[in-house]
This record gives structure tokens, C-alpha cells and sequence, in this order.
């Protein structure tokens, strides 16, 4: 949902610069302005800069935390449905659907011996500036699923992305449906 609406934040602040991705942290008691949230996650503006906050850094933002939380698996493996589960919360950032919903992810694949997941997503562009922003979210959440200790996100462009990926419900969200 866009949004306009300045905030101060209420501790440091760990951010994204859009859209290369690079971790940066937002001082405490600093004006951002809120220009976007979708997903949980919140772009801002400041010092000219376009970040992306974490919908689990929220509260930072004086805003609703979103909590991931999963069971922890008792054999100590990585259990690949709450890999999927984190993927579903990640937004694209200018469409209003999960990655999973827009066919992003192509592959998901689990090492239980050097506790790594690896994916292979696309984007819906080769040349989308927000791959890297992805990225980074992809990485940070599925980092959050039990036993986890590495991701490696590969995008791929074959094949290519279009709105065949995109589940149902995804195309009657955005009125792709055809």
C-alpha cells in the first residue's frame, strides 16, 4: 500500500538501500518518511535515501512487528515447509503478491548436513533494480527458519518469467486473470 506519512525512529534501525541492497542502519530519533508498505516490509525515504525496513524491525518504525515464528524441528533438521512458509511473506515491492504466488521461486533445495538452503528464483525483469533487495529479504527470512545457517539465492532468467507463473489467485489479485 503506498503510503506518506513521516515517523521518527525509536532505536537504530537496520535498513536496505533500494536498490542495490546494501545493509545500512537508520540513527535513532530520525525522520523517515514512509512512502511504502507491502508485505510487512516498509520502504522509507531518508537523507534523500530510498531504504527498505523489515517488517520484524517494525518496531522501530513505532509500528507493528511481524514476528516470524516457527516450531522448532525435533530432529534438528530444517523442515523445507517453513522455508516455503517464510518465502510466502516476502512481497515483490511494487506488486502486491508473495514471490511464491508470483512464481519467483523456482527451486528450493535443503542441505541437512551443512544446514544450507538454496533457491533459485527470478525476477519478473532481467533488469528489475529490486532483484538485489529481494535478495537480501529472501536471505533474512529464511535465515530466521530453525536451523538454517546459510542461504544462497541464485536468480536465474531461464526460462523467463510471465503471468503464467503466477498462481490463480495471484492473477485475480492483480487482475491478470486470463
Amino acid at each position: 500500500m503506498t503510503e506518506n506519512r513521516m515517523v521518527a525512529t525509536l532505536q537504530d534501525t537496520p535498513a536496505r538501500l533500494v536498490p542495490t541492497g546494501d545493509p545500512v542502519t537508520i540513527p535513532a530519533h530520525a525522520f523517515v518518511r514512509i512512502t511504502q508498505s507491502l508485505g510487512g516490509n516498509y520502504t522509507v525515504v531518508h537523507e534523500g535515501k530510498m531504504l527498505r525496513v523489515d517488517g520484524t524491525d517494525a518496531d522501530a518504525l513505532g509500528l507493528e512487528k511481524t514476528v516470524l515464528k516457527f516450531p522448532e524441528p525435533k530432529d534438528g533438521n530444517i523442515d523445507k515447509d517453513q522455508v516455503w512458509h517464510a518465502l510466502r511473506t516476502i512481497y515483490d515491492p511494487e506488486i502486491p503478491v508473495d514471490l511464491v504466488n508470483l512464481g519467483l521461486i523456482y527451486s528450493v533445495a535443503v542441505n541437512q548436513e551443512s544446514k544450507q538452503v538454496d533457491i533459485q528464483m527470478t525476477l519478473t525483469a532481467p533488469g528489475c533494480g529490486m532483484g538485489q533487495v529481494l535478495v537480501s529479504d529472501i536471505e533474512y527470512r529464511v535465515g530466521q527458519v530453525p536451523n538454517v545457517e546459510s542461504v544462497e539465492v541464485e536468480l536465474v532468467f531461464d526460462p523467463p518469467w510471465d503471468r503464467s507463473m503466477m498462481s490463480e489467485e495471484a492473477q485475480l489479485e492483480t487482475g491478470m486473470f486470463f
